[in-house]
């Protein structure tokens, strides 16, 4: 079986440590930290593999769609669980929807890990009071930015890089001795499941009722689309000029509706000639 070499894990662990804590910036790592593509980017580059990265790496995206935080934290973590799953699925051979149900308990696991580093943080707080208190300005930088970062990367880059170097090979053996068994048959059913969940759970997120006509075109013309072999791009292509087609008719209809207000506001108006005066004397 192949297993993950030493600075192999290390790599990967720096990554997650860099996304977990923050240290990318605030927005930039919030998307890193609950979308897993990145994460299974730097994996597929790290283990040579990118294409199957990606593969099993769009699974896990699916169900993770509608995670997102402004910055606390939540049921699961997406880095964290693309960080083990991706190497598992690569070394035991898996398909995504087992790769799915490996990740999903590393990602609950993940964010126990996330509320120990606020626990952490409490104590790094008192550094930021104290240079508060002298006004201190390099202390209170390092206090909220350096020292944080520190603590993060202390805590994520060991335990995951034990993860990886000997967990997941051990993970991807007991997977790959089960092939074939009810087992895999279980694992990828609950995996697509949850797939569809995600996929449910965004659509109730972002989906309003006037644009659900949209999920539902885009549903049929992949379907009806599909034995043509129609490449993601010309879906993105059609896309645009629908969302463009949509606008342009949405702005028609509002100034259109402006239009017609200000034309019955002028008709309301009572207006006076002179003569209308001249005839009442």
């Amino acid at each position: 079986m192949e297993t993950l070499s030493a600075w192999q894990s290390l790599l990967i662990a720096l990554w997650v440590a860099a996304v977990m804590s923050r240290w990318l910036g605030g927005g930039a790592t919030l998307t890193l930290r609950f979308s897993p593509l990145m994460t299974g980017l730097v994996v597929g580059i790290v283990m040579g593999n990118v294409p199957q990265a990606m593969i099993v790496t769009a699974a896990l995206q699916l169900i993770y769609m509608g995670v997102f935080s402004p910055g606390g934290s939540m049921p699961a973590e997406p880095s964290i669980a693309a960080a083990i799953a991706v190497p598992v699925a690569l070394l035991g051979n898996l398909e995504p929807e087992a790769a799915i149900a490996v990740a999903v308990p590393v990602g609950l696991l993940g964010s126990y890990l996330y509320q120990f580093r606020f626990f952490i943080n409490t104590f790094l707080g008192k550094y930021t009071d104290a240079a508060v208190e002298k006004l201190n300005h390099r202390a209170i930088s390092r206090s909220i930015i350096l020292y944080p970062t520190l603590a993060s990367f202390i805590l994520f880059v060991p335990l995951v890089f034990i993860s990886l170097y000997w967990g997941a090979p051990v993970i991807a053996d007991v997977i790959s001795a089960l092939e074939g068994t009810v087992v895999i048959h279980v694992l990828e059913v609950v995996g697509g499941g949850l797939a569809a969940i995600g996929i449910a759970t965004t659509i109730y997120v972002i989906g309003r009722k006037d644009y659900m006509v949209f999920f539902f075109l885009a549903y049929f013309m992949s379907i009806v689309l599909k034995p043509l072999e129609v490449t993601m791009v010309t879906y993105a292509i059609f896309g645009v000029i629908i969302a463009l087609i949509f606008v342009q008719m949405q702005d028609k209809n509002q100034t259109k509706s402006h239009t017609e207000i200000n034309n019955s506001n002028n008709d309301s108006v009572v207006t006076f000639d002179d003569d209308d005066f001249d005839d009442g004397f």
